[in-house]
């Protein structure tokens, strides 16, 4: 955690440089699009890329924290190539899915 407002309920969080902010509905300001019913996420998934898998997976354990997507290894076509990827998806609380993914040779 890089610094958070409990009182606001608000974190923001970091990872090999990705950062992510996370604010509590009906906290200080909320920034609503449509209404706010759960499951919030609806299937959106926010990719983060990591040097590493390993590490999150084994912090994933220890936490007991489920996954919706176990770690796979998975090549995707990008323009005229193919990136190949080791990466897994948990879902946070409020139904948003993560996925982190590294980069493999």
């Amino acid at each position: 955690m890089l610094y958070d407002r409990p009182e606001d309920g608000f974190a923001c969080i970091e990872r090999d440089g990705a950062r992510i902010m996370l604010d509590r509905l009906g906290s200080m300001r909320d920034w609503l699009a449509a209404p706010a019913e759960r499951p919030f996420g609806r299937g959106m998934n926010l990719e983060i890329a990591v040097a590493s898998v390993a590490p999150l997976l084994t912090a994933m354990d220890r936490a007991g924290w489920p996954m919706f997507l176990p770690v796979e290894e998975k090549a995707y076509r990008v323009g005229d190539g193919v990136v190949r990827v080791r990466q897994f998806i948990v879902q946070d609380p409020d139904g948003y899915l993560v996925r982190f993914s590294e980069r493999l040779a």
